[in-house]
């Protein structure tokens, strides 16, 4: 059985508290995708945070995680919790008026093949929203191999290295330009309506220093409305879905 420790650098670390990022985020999805009453669907859902959230709004509420231990902590949160990989999922087609993949893309085996299986499960009209690892941030947050061991932590530039070297410090999770993004999308019949950067909710930094925080949230928000939103740290894509038999939108 994999350790804690193992499980953080293959898959990533849950949201344990549900903190002021993570309700921010949950407001930029409510504004992308009505919610009320909604059947969503959230793909790699940790130990459940998102789907607690969402179902103060709404009742059907379903998720997936690749991860035993995790998706039975999930299970007490929301009781249709399965666990699974995100790139065969145990859902009919077009069940799901959204499904959201909140920074799980990077990790998984097949974003490609994820990314299929969360449009066949998603109803035309419904909404694909995606939060991913910018590689423009600064700073890798996954931590890096370095001397045969795994150092947790934020490190600056290693996104900034070309390919070989990056994938040499963090085999274990990808970080996505928005070219690469949209490749992923554009043979899915549909079209991007929202795509930009989003900036850190800085909890941990709130917790040592709340006047810090307090200066760097507005300022950091309001970039995301100019062209500085693209050193955000993930991505925010917003993905409509067009009826099957629609042809593929451009999405480059």
């Amino acid at each position: 059985m994999a350790t804690e420790n193992e499980r953080a650098i293959k898959l990533g670390q849950p949201s344990y508290i549900w903190g002021f990022g993570q309700e921010r985020r949950f407001k930029l999805i409510a504004v992308a995708a009505p919610l009320v009453g909604a059947r969503v669907l959230d793909i790699g859902c940790g130990i459940g945070a998102f789907l607690a959230r969402f179902r103060k709004v709404t009742p059907y509420v379903y998720g997936v995680e690749v991860d035993r231990e995790r998706a039975l902590m999930a299970g007490r949160v929301a009781p249709a919790v399965v666990q699974g990989v995100g790139e065969y999922l145990p859902f009919k087609a077009e069940t799901f008026d959204l499904v959201l993949l909140h920074e799980v893309l990077e990790h998984v085996d097949d974003d490609r093949q994820v990314l299929a299986e969360a449009w066949r499960v998603l109803r035309p009209g419904g909404r694909l929203v995606i939060f991913a690892p910018n590689r423009l941030w600064p700073f890798e947050t996954h931590g890096i191999f370095w001397r045969g061991k795994y150092r947790f932590g934020n490190y600056p530039f290693v996104n900034y290295l070309p390919d070989p070297l990056r994938n040499r410090l963090a085999p274990h999770v990808r970080a996505y330009t928005r070219g690469q993004l949209r490749q992923l999308l554009a043979g899915l019949p549909g079209r991007v309506v929202t795509h930009r950067g989003v900036f850190p909710g800085f909890d941990k930094l709130a917790r040592r220093s709340r006047v810090l925080a307090g200066l760097l949230r507005p300022i950091l928000y309001a970039l995301e409305q100019t062209p500085a939103h693209r050193f955000g740290l993930s991505h925010f894509v917003v993905f409509v879905k067009a009826p099957a038999n629609s042809p593929a939108i451009d999405n480059s």
